[in-house]
Formats: structure tokens, C-alpha cells, sequence
């Protein structure tokens, strides 16, 4: 316990490092076409486009022309600390029209910040951000800085909100579950370590890649949840032994043998799915899989480790500080209601499976409707600063935009390429459907930087055909052309990323075939196991679909519909694979093991539901209050992960693990148990059961 504890604890305080190496990019797909053109465009118009652009609004009927907002302006740009702002490029300075909007209104400037980094300049930009703000004149800041500084900020709160709100829920769910406070307090303790001790992970893997600030969100909504879940097996199973007769260490050695087995398989499963994330070339899934994987491992090792020891040091004090307003947690006959849903679903199998699937087939008729984009403004709230600046600068200042296309043109005999032939390929540029304006935006040595604005969003069809389009088009003579930009780096993503996902889904489906063969030696209840999960994801998907994408009381979640980050879709559907094979291996356990104790089938899948009904139940239940106060996010994008897994959970525990598989597994009849000779043999020596041997399973007949 003492070397578990000063680990976890020493590793947590040393991983508060991991704040300060934070990345807020890596969506892109490094050296794509998109990636490079970016990179290049960036670099040739820093100036112009710098790291903040901070927009000035006259006020009282006045021009950013008048004498006394260019004066203002002008002396607040000139006092800006060297020190912190390396470049300052603005209207008052330039004349250029484009820094001013078409009524002369608005003027922007553009203002380089001093830092070798995001990081740096991110600490730059909050020292100087007070200093920006002109007496006599309205003042909004844009630009990625702002927008990555607005980003952290809301979600460093959110985590805070989100750990404060859930846990002390779980605790009181936990008390009731358990009817008493040491035994309930045993999984918080678990789950409170496990987010802590993952940020000294996060921060040994940011010494060698890249760890984006949403993976900080990923490790605490796993290590919390899931580490909670397996305190509540292991406790759980703990009370159960000691309620038997078994004196402390024989309670102990059990509890490990049986439900810490089912442990180690659900991180296995998790960690396999999460794995499959590193697959991906972008940096942000890595960082998520880092993130997740870091969290769910760390999870199964304090509950394999640290819990038993304060098992075996607590014994039956474990019971201490009781609360006798709940039913008895563990009746060795299960219990009744779940036997009673069980023998209902099995008089009508064939209609209650085609019931079931009907109704998640219509949920998940709206993925058919999906849409994929990389987060912008839109994940943060619509009264945040940094995202009214953005679409501020989208009307006023179209060709300044960050959702523009930009198209370098490089020559290739070193030469700059003569205006003519830019101006004509301007032309062409411009008559692309889907195309407002194109401007030239800068040139330096033989590289060429002209602009493309779009008159849709950025990621609906007709700007990606508009990016597919400009891309076919005839090459300057002489030079070679890269497209770039929010929507040429979505869709190179979203290319790469379907390329990739048949080997991510085979090595996931491959490694929950495996798994599930060797728990329960069945080659048909490990194929079951796969369909079941991917009806749960589609249901699942197609809601989340109908609300984040089509809108349909997004106001009422206080989201703006856009299209979904194709990262966040594949970790939430490994996330909710794992945990639905995860509750299918707690349910078919039983069932497995009373069928080998003699049970019918029948018999079998009704004492199998009573008994683990639930536990699965309290397990979903905790893990929807952890996620749920993720829900509570500002920011967009973790409130989708937050309702997808209350979605996931909800759907699979009532109507995949409830009525469908029971029903399914009644039509499959003795079918479901067939199994080759060799593979049986070898099931029996690794098989995972949540309850071992030496224990009488009881099951009322049929009536």
C-alpha cells in the first residue's frame, strides 16, 4: 500500500509538468498536401496574418479613420512591450484595405508575439492581452493564439467542474449501493488516484511526443470511470466472500482470482481499442490513445494492487459507518426483477429481437447524415470573446479568415513566377463553384500565397468539392501547386483516416474475437458480442448525429451544430466497442459458467441476468454520473464525448443488455455453447469468469 500510494502520489505531482508542454494542434496529417501548403502559407504571410488579429470598432459614428481612433489606436499599438510583441502590421500603419472592413468601421491588427512556441506565445499573449484594449474603442482579439488560450482555459475549468460535481454523486451512489460509507469510499479513493497518477504518464509520454490538452480530459473521464467500476467489482466481490464465511485473506485471494481477472480483461479490451487509435497518423488521436490507455492501465493496476491491500488491512471493517436504507447488495438467488425480465423476454424472443433492432436501426438511421470537420470557433460557446472576434473577422474581413483555402505556387526552376500567369490563375481560381473571392496575399522568393474564400461553410459539400476542384485545376507554367487551408486539411484527414479504419476496425473486432474465445471457448457468442456492439455504435452515433449535426435541440444542450471532429468519432467508438464487450463478458459470464454447472439454456440465461443485472446497472450508472458531469463542458467538443458515452451506457445496459441479448441468445438455443474440441480445452485452462469455482450457483426453474 505505502509503495502503491508514494508511486502514484510522487508521479502525479511530478506530472503537473504536463500542463506546460501541452499541444493544442496536431489534427492535421503530417506531410500531406494540405499539411505542407499550411506550413509554407503560414510562414511567407506571418506578418500579415501574425498571431493575434485584434479587430478595433469605432463607436459613437466614427471612421477608424477619425483623428481620434487612429490616434488612440496608434498609441496603443506603439506602447505594446517589446519584450512579449516581436511585429505589429496594421491599417493605421499600412493603409491596406484590407485591414479595414468595406464602411471603414472596423480596422485589425495583426501582432506577432514574441515565444519559440504555441506555449510561449500563449504565455505571452495573456501578459500583453490587457495591454491591446484602446480607450475610446471596442476591442476583440482573434487569431489561433486566442483561440488555443480561450480553449485550455475552458477546459483546465471543465476538468475541475467535472471532478467536483461527479465525484461526491459517485460517493452517494456508492453508499447506496454498498450501504456503507468505508466500502463506498474504497472506488472513489481508486478512481480519485488513478486521474492523478495518469498525469505523471501523460507527462513522461510529453518528452516524446505530443500530448494535446483534450487527452487531459480522456485520462480523468477514464481513469475515474473505469477505476470506479473495477473498485465496485472487487469490493463487490470482497463483501460477497467475507458475507460466505471466508475468513480476510482467503476473501481477498478470491476477489483478485475472479473479479480481478474480469478487470484485467476489460483493461485489455480497453487498451486493444484505445491501441488501435496509434494506428492513425494525426497526433491528436495519438494523444488521445496516450491519454486513454495511460488512464485505463493505471486504473487496473491500483485496483489490482493497492485495493487488495486495504482489503486485506480493512477485513470486515470494510462494512464500518453501514447505512441501512438498502436492500442487501448480494442475494445468492440474484435478483427478482431481473429473473422476471429475463423469463419475459424468452417467451417472446423472436419479436423482441426484431422489436429491438428496429428501434436502434432507427436511431441510427441519422449517421447516414453525418458530417466530419476539425474544431474551430464553434466548439466554444457562442459568448465567448475569442470566438465572437473569429466570426467577426469571417464577415468583415473574408479574405483574413482562418477557414480560407490557401494555394502556395512554388516555381521549379527557383525563379518567381511572372504576375500575368498568377493573375490568370486567379481567374480560374475565382470561377470555382463554390469560390467568393481569391486575392494574392504575399510573395517571398519563388513562392507565391494567394487566398481563396469561401462562400459556404468550410466543411459542407460544396466547399470540399470547391478544394477538389482547385486542385484539379491547370498549373502555372513552370511551378508546382499545393492546396491548403481548414478544408484541404480536413478532407486530407478524413482521407487518410478511412484509409486507415479497416485496419483499426480489424484489429479491434480481432482482438475482441480473441478475448472472447478464450473467456468463453464459443465461436458464436464471440460474433454475437461483435454484432451487439456494433448496433449499440450505430444507435449510439446516429443520435449524436441528429442533435451536434442536424441541430435538433442543440439549443437546448447550448451547442452550435457543426459538423463532427473525425478524431473524437473513432476514440468514442473504440471507447464504447470496449465498454460494451466489457458488460457482455460480466453478463455472458454467468451464463457461461451456469451452463457448465449443468443449467439449461434457459435456466442459464435467467440466472445469469439476475445475478449480474445489477451489478451491471450500478457499474453503467456510475460511469453515466462520471461522464454526465462531462456533459457539463463549455466546450463543445467534450460535451459530445460526455452525452455520446450517457448514450452509449444507457442504450446498451437497458436495450442491448435487457431484452436483446437474452432474446438472442434464447433463438440460438444449444447453438450457442458449440465449440471445436481444442479450442475448448484451451478456454478452460485461461477462461475468465467473474465467479470461480468452489461456490453453488442457484437458479429457479422455469415455470
Amino acid at each position: 500500500m505505502v509503495v502503491m500510494l508514494l508511486s502514484v502520489l510522487v508521479g502525479g505531482v511530478w506530472g503537473f509538468d504536463v500542463f506546460d508542454r501541452m499541444s493544442r494542434g496536431g489534427y492535421e496529417v503530417p506531410g500531406s498536401e494540405a499539411a505542407k501548403a499550411t506550413g509554407i502559407a503560414m510562414r511567407v504571410v506571418e506578418a500579415q496574418r501574425g498571431d493575434l488579429l485584434v479587430v478595433y470598432d469605432a463607436m459613437g459614428g466614427r471612421t477608424v479613420d477619425d483623428p481620434v481612433i487612429a490616434g488612440s489606436i496608434s498609441r496603443t499599438l506603439d506602447d505594446l512591450p517589446t519584450n512579449l510583441v516581436i511585429r505589429v502590421t496594421s491599417y493605421w500603419q499600412t493603409r491596406d484595405p484590407q485591414f479595414a472592413s468595406p464602411d471603414r468601421l472596423s480596422g485589425i491588427a495583426a501582432v506577432t508575439l514574441a515565444g519559440a512556441n504555441e506555449r510561449d506565445k500563449i504565455k505571452a499573449y495573456r501578459e500583453v492581452r490587457d495591454s491591446l484594449h484602446a480607450p475610446g474603442v471596442r476591442t476583440s482579439v482573434a487569431g489561433n493564439i486566442a483561440l488555443q488560450d480561450g480553449i485550455e482555459q475552458r477546459v483546465l475549468s471543465d476538468l475541475a467542474l467535472a471532478e467536483a460535481v461527479s465525484i461526491p454523486i459517485v460517493l452517494i451512489l456508492l453508499v447506496a449501493i454498498f450501504g456503507g460509507v468505508v466500502a463506498a469510499s474504497l472506488p472513489v479513493l481508486v478512481g480519485s488516484l488513478a486521474v492523478f497518477g495518469s498525469l505523471g504518464l501523460l507527462n513522461a509520454i510529453s518528452l516524446f511526443a505530443d500530448v494535446n490538452v483534450f487527452a487531459i480530459n480522456i485520462a480523468s473521464l477514464f481513469g475515474l470511470g473505469l477505476a470506479i467500476d473495477y473498485g465496485l467489482f472487487i469490493v463487490g466481490r470482497f463483501r460477497e466472500e467475507l458475507a460466505l464465511g471466508r475468513d480476510t485473506g482467503e476473501a481477498v485471494r478470491r476477489s483478485v482470482a475472479s473479479a480481478g481477472r474480469t478487470v484485467v480483461f476489460s483493461a485489455t479490451m480497453l487498451i486493444a481499442a484505445l491501441g488501435g487509435l496509434t494506428l492513425f497518423p494525426q497526433m491528436f488521436l495519438k494523444a488521445l490513445a496516450f491519454g486513454g490507455i495511460s488512464a485505463v492501465a493505471l486504473a487496473a493496476l491500483i485496483s489490482l494492487t493497492l485495493l487488495p491491500a486495504i482489503l486485506g488491512m480493512l477485513g470486515h471493517r470494510v462494512g464500518a459507518l453501514s447505512v441501512r436504507l438498502h436492500k442487501k447488495y448480494c442475494e445468492a438467488k440474484g435478483d427478482r426483477f431481473w429473473h422476471e425480465l429475463a423469463t419475459r423476454v424468452m417467451k417472446r424472443p423472436l419479436m423482441t429481437t426484431v422489436a429491438t433492432a428496429a428501434i436502434l436501426v432507427a436511431l441510427g438511421a441519422s449517421v447516414l447524415h453525418i458530417q466530419f470537420g476539425a474544431p474551430d470557433e464553434r466548439m466554444l460557446p457562442a459568448n465567448d470573446p475569442a470566438r465572437q472576434a473569429t466570426e467577426q473577422l469571417e464577415t468583415d474581413f473574408p479574405i483574413m479568415g482562418s477557414s480560407n483555402v490557401q494555394v502556395v505556387v512554388r516555381s521549379i526552376n527557383g525563379a518567381s513566377v511572372d504576375q500575368a500567369t498568377i493573375w490568370n490563375y486567379l481567374d480560374q481560381i475565382r470561377r470555382v463553384r463554390g469560390i467568393g473571392q481569391a486575392e494574392l496575399a504575399g510573395e517571398k522568393g519563388n513562392v507565391t500565397i494567394l487566398i481563396a474564400v469561401l462562400r459556404g461553410d468550410p466543411y459542407c459539400a460544396e466547399s470540399i468539392k470547391a478544394v477538389r476542384d482547385i486542385r484539379t485545376l491547370a498549373h502555372p507554367r513552370n511551378s508546382e501547386v499545393l492546396v491548403g487551408g481548414a478544408t484541404a486539411l480536413n478532407a486530407d484527414s478524413l482521407s487518410t483516416t478511412v484509409d486507415k479504419l479497416p485496419w483499426v476496425a480489424a484489429l479491434l473486432i480481432g482482438a475482441t474475437v480473441i478475448l472472447l474465445l478464450l473467456a468463453f471457448g464459443s465461436i458464436l457468442l464471440a460474433i454475437k458480442a461483435v454484432v451487439m456492439s456494433a448496433l449499440s455504435l450505430s444507435a449510439t452515433f446516429g443520435a449524436l448525429t441528429w442533435i451536434f449535426v442536424e441541430g435538433h435541440g442543440a439549443s437546448l444542450l447550448g451547442v452550435t451544430p457543426s459538423p463532427m471532429e473525425i478524431g473524437i468519432v473513432v476514440l468514442m467508438a473504440s471507447a464504447v466497442f470496449g465498454l460494451s464487450t466489457d458488460y457482455e463478458v460480466l453478463l455472458l459470464s454467468r451464463i457461461v459458467e451456469a451452463r457448465v454447472n449443468g443449467a439449461s439454456t434457459e435456466d442459464a440465461i435467467r440466472g445469469g441476468l439476475s445475478t449480474t443485472g445489477r451489478i451491471i446497472t450500478a457499474a453503467a450508472l456510475l460511469l453515466i454520473a462520471v461522464t454526465g458531469a462531462f456533459a457539463l463542458s463549455e466546450i463543445t467538443m467534450i460535451r459530445f464525448v460526455g452525452i455520446g458515452m450517457i448514450l452509449a451506457l444507457l442504450i446498451d445496459v437497458t436495450v442491448i443488455r435487457m431484452t436483446l441479448v437474452p432474446a438472442v441468445l434464447k433463438l440460438m438455443g444449444e447453438t450457442n455453447w458449440w465449440s471445436p474440441g481444442p479450442l475448448r480445452r484451451m478456454q478452460e485452462r485461461v477462461g475468465i469468469r467473474e465467479y470461480g469455482q468452489g461456490r453453488e450457483v442457484e437458479f429457479e426453474p422455469a415455470r
